[in-house]
């Protein structure tokens, strides 16, 4: 068993070399392309904004504001068989031969350059050495930093900025190497992570637990009737959310629904896909840092109610640098031990002095 408050960041540079060109052609026909001449004609650039510098920002921030006792660790590539368990063949044999290629491949925003491929591959590798080394118990909890993100991956497609899916492989690795009977996978990114869904859709062995923007915010999916299928019926928990839903949305559904589901389910291993654009900064919801911080406090109790703490995040979206990188760390500093501040309740105290400063100066004097 690790020791408490022990954090290990997964950190390989190799995911740098996923650079898509946002100025590749498109196919003919394409909406998309309709839209970008669209855009040309208007002057408005259009850049590709899942890039290389999500991860360089979190790492300058780290080095600037160290996590008293955060260690790092380096990544490695995924194995064929291990993204074969949630990917099929065939999908696997179209993206292995983009390798060192530009191409656009679904029919919204996913696209890759010539490493993007080995890129992928360590996405997904360092999501797997993140939960080897959890539930080896070399350290309580841990982050694997990685890009492309995964969650939008389906079984037989890419989707929204996703090639692989980073958390469902690590998922499948700790339930076929490490003989975890119940995965819990929590996604609290804005966006629907349709393509977790989508794969563990009728696992009973998986809760997938998801708090995101409601359709028609992309992808779409993400119903509240959405619930699994099969034997797995009941193990799928869509929380969709108006635009501007924050803090107090965000922890009444994690302690109203997700406890109960986690204690009724008590997993073996607690698995996050972590995106920031819930952060206000991306424009999509209203989450702060105290409320992100306040969620990792809720999530490491739960791991350590029922599964020895073991609690790893995967991080998907957020494309605001301060935000994501903020956003990550103040992730991280609650998993190293540090305080939780109360989401809602900054600048209270400095309102109650202020009040208590005029207060006066609004009473009427007694005529008397």
């Amino acid at each position: 068993m690790a020791e408490p408050n022990s954090v290990t960041a997964f950190y390989d540079e190799r995911v740098l070399i996923h650079q898509p060109d946002s100025d590749a052609p498109f196919l003919p026909g394409r909406m998309d392309r309709r839209i970008r001449r669209l855009l040309s004609s208007l002057n408005v650039p259009w850049k590709y904004p899942e890039h290389a510098g999500r991860l360089t920002a979190i790492r300058h921030l780290l080095e600037m504001e160290p996590v008293p006792g955060l260690r790092f660790e380096k990544g490695r590539a995924a194995t064929r068989e291990q993204l074969a368990r949630v990917h099929t063949s065939a999908y696997l044999e179209h993206i292995f031969e983009l390798r060192g290629k530009n191409a656009w491949l679904d029919v919204d925003t996913t696209a890759v350059s010539p490493g993007s491929v080995d890129a992928a591959e360590v996405a997904a590798g360092t999501a797997i050495a993140a939960v080897e080394a959890v539930l080896q118990g070399h350290t309580e909890s841990a982050f694997a930093l990685v890009r492309p993100p995964g969650h939008h991956a389906e079984p037989v497609r890419a989707r929204g900025f996703c090639l692989f899916n980073n958390a469902a492989v690590a998922a499948a690795h700790a339930q076929a190497a490490f003989g975890c009977q119940r995965v819990m996978i929590v996604d609290w990114d804005a966006h629907h992570g349709n393509g977790t869904q989508d794969i563990f859709f009728a696992d009973p062995d998986v809760l997938f637990f998801d708090i995101h923007r409601a359709s028609p915010f992309y992808p779409g999916s993400g119903q509240l009737e959405d619930i699994g299928a099969g034997l797995g019926e009941g193990t799928t928990v869509n929380v969709p959310l108006p635009a501007g839903a924050g803090d107090r949305a965000y922890l009444k559904a994690f302690q109203e629904i997700l406890v109960p589901a986690a204690d009724w389910f008590q997993p073996d291993l607690i698995l996050v896909s972590a995106g920031f654009d819930p952060h206000p900064f991306d424009l999509a919801l209203n989450v702060s840092f105290e409320g992100f911080a306040a969620m990792t406090g809720i999530l490491q109790g739960l791991a350590r109610r029922h599964c020895e703490g073991r609690l790893v995040f995967v991080l998907e979206g957020g494309y605001h640098l301060v935000s994501l990188s903020r956003g990550v760390r103040t992730v991280l500093n609650v998993l190293a031990g540090g305080t939780i501040p109360e989401p809602d309740s900054i600048g209270l105290a400095e309102v109650e002095a202020a009040a208590d400063f005029h207060r006066q100066a609004f009473v009427a004097d007694d005529p008397d």
